[in-house]
């Protein structure tokens, strides 16, 4: 594939394949500890065929360098649709169809199916914007019909007129130096720490027991339990898993000081599994299911034993995934995401770009309204 100077000094172009990158060359870049942005992740993906052409995700990862070093990396993707990004076009695409115009292929910067926040650009040389110029370019002569940045940091300079900011709300939970789950929930109304208390107790009550798993202590019976309740969760709503049981084992074996597993049974039968991940700052929440319906399981699975883990852990904060206004009285607090968008066709921007508007200042709103809702004592 061609090549695209970026400047004087830096060129770029796009790799279809994760093995023409070495793990030396992307770790050498990569400053960040989030385990979503190791070598062995995106590796994962491509070798256990999670991702690929024939699943609608084309591997075209950006990579820039200089005469004597590659100076930038940028995972991304050439989509056929619009599953498992978690920032929404599909209105987008509907309006690209009725019109006779195809709204893909589209060339996205993201960690597939993790909505997780971060510098989607791996460099000590080059700032993200710096690249939409190229990426225009690189769209324009090879009929990609737009590009998206999901789930990066925000970006204070001006934007180009053409590109065009979205905001999404998640709910995150903080450590404000706790020493105990209980000290965690003495910040709550007397009414709110009554009602964890309860649905925490209900666990044991129904005696339930639960245990946790970090890293080699996975064994693989835990991780074929686990794939099964993954499953579940995705046939109860009608879809295929995203991601196959190879992913999971090459993570599992590869990213071995990243991963905790929580599992629960009942007389000794396996029933719920909850996958997370962790770096020394954070924990992230990822994938959830159940063999059988237990009242308040998820809640103590996917929230409330992921804050002990944190306290315990010192952790700085804790990602639980997208969605779930739920979260919010269980004492996670509504955080702005950002993601970037430019499309080709100049027909569709105004319209797109009006919506951007106003998806943000609505977004802006429900922070604050969701802020009102928490548990806090004031």
């Amino acid at each position: 594939m061609r090549n695209y100077q970026l400047n004087a000094d830096i060129t770029f172009n796009f790799v279809d394949n994760i093995d023409n990158i070495t793990a030396s060359h992307w770790q050498n870049l990569n400053n960040a500890s989030c385990p979503f942005l190791q070598y062995e992740f995106f590796d994962a993906l491509e070798k256990s065929q999670s991702v690929c052409a024939k699943q609608g995700w084309q591997a075209h990862h950006l990579v820039a360098t200089t005469a004597t070093e590659m100076a930038a990396i940028m995972p991304m993707y050439l989509k056929s649709h619009s599953w498992g990004e978690y920032v929404f076009d599909w209105d987008w695409a509907d309006a690209f169809k009725r019109n006779g115009i195809e709204y893909y292929p589209k060339l996205v910067a993201t960690i597939p199916f993790t909505p997780i926040s971060s510098n989607k650009l791996l460099s000590a040389q080059l700032q993200i914007q710096q690249l939409f110029e190229p990426l225009v370019e690189h769209c324009q002569q090879q009929n990609i019909n737009s590009w998206h940045i999901l789930y990066c940091d925000e970006i204070k300079a001006p934007l180009p007129k053409d590109v065009y900011q979205r905001n999404t709300v998640q709910f995150h939970w903080f450590n404000r130096d706790y020493k105990t789950f209980e000290d965690f929930l003495s910040t709550f109304t007397s009414r709110k720490r009554k009602n964890t208390r309860k649905e925490r107790l209900s666990i044991s009550q129904q005696n339930i027991k639960v245990r946790q798993l970090k890293n080699h202590q996975i064994n693989q019976q835990d991780l074929e339990f686990f794939y099964l309740t993954y499953q579940l969760t995705y046939m109860k709503r009608g879809h295929q898993p995203h991601l196959s049981f190879e992913f999971f084992n090459q993570i599992v074996a590869n990213m071995a000081n990243n991963v905790l597993l929580i599992i629960a049974s009942d007389e000794q039968e396996d029933i719920a599994s909850a996958l997370f991940f962790y770096d020394d700052n954070q924990l992230y929440g990822r994938y959830w299911g159940c063999t059988k319906q237990v009242n308040n399981l998820h809640f103590e699975l996917c929230y409330y034993l992921g804050v002990e883990f944190c306290i315990n852990n010192k952790l700085q904060s804790f990602n639980p995934g997208t969605q779930g206004e739920h979260k919010i009285q269980r004492g996670f607090e509504p955080v702005l995401t950002y993601s970037y968008h430019w499309i080709k066709h100049p027909g569709f921007r105004p319209a797109i770009k009006d919506f951007c508007q106003q998806e943000q200042r609505h977004m802006l709103t429900y922070q604050q309204q969701c802020r009102q809702m928490l548990p806090f004592k004031q």
